[in-house]
């Protein structure tokens, strides 16, 4: 069979070969991985397409601090090994946005909506207590709410597609209940069950946390 009569982790290819993991290995033990491993956040939301809210994707946020004012997201559609890196999203403090120009901001959206509806999760280390993340969870959160994200996706899953076909698509956050379209329920409750976490508790225990002041149509 050709490559392009082929599958492997949801794209269109052949699996690795023995001397391909090979070398992997090889290049992994002795490489310098400087920017991946500066990684020190895995979030965890729903993304509506900008030109079609009807439609969201699940994605998994791997966000590494440029300085206190900027952060920078690698996206996967999962959390496994084999994911596929489906687009980046930047985060900026309120300080940078409001430097932005009114075209500019119109590609930002905030993270209000994620934060305080308990959509937006950061998914707790195997055998971490549930009360010790939840607390260091929250903390993320106060931080979060106050950012704006600037996300384009390369790769759209959703639809099926086997590779990253066409134009970058800007995504967007949801802002209010009813967003997102009809299967967003359904992925959102799988998402629950999956990581083990309850959207009401957390809604409850991020009731405290102020609100941020945020620019009209945003």
């Amino acid at each position: 069979m050709s490559s392009a009569e082929q599958e492997t982790n949801g794209a269109m290819g052949r699996p690795l070969t023995a001397q391909s993991k090979a070398l992997d290995a090889g290049a992994s033990m002795v490489q310098n991985f400087a920017p991946v491993k500066s990684i020190c956040a895995h979030l965890n939301a729903f993304h509506v397409y900008a030109d079609d809210p009807s439609r969201c994707v699940e994605a998994n946020h791997y966000c590494t601090h440029l300085n206190e004012d900027v952060r920078q997201c690698i996206i996967y559609d999962a959390p496994g090994s084999n994911a596929r890196l489906i687009g980046v999203e930047y985060m900026i403090s309120p300080a940078l946005y409001n430097t932005l120009d009114a075209s500019e901001r119109k590609l930002w959206h905030s993270h209000v909506y994620e934060v305080k509806s308990g959509m937006l999760i950061m998914p707790s280390p195997s055998g971490m207590p549930n009360p010790a993340w939840e607390v260091a969870e929250t903390k993320e959160m106060e931080e979060v709410i106050g950012l704006y994200g600037k996300t384009y996706h390369f790769w759209q899953v959703d639809r099926g597609d086997k590779l990253p076909l066409g134009e970058p698509a800007l995504m967007v956050s949801l802002t209010q209940d009813g967003q997102g379209g009809d299967a967003l329920p359904k992925m959102w409750k799988e998402r629950d069950e999956k990581y083990g976490v309850s959207t009401e508790v957390k809604k409850e225990k991020r009731a405290g946390i102020e609100e941020p002041n945020v620019h009209a149509g945003e």
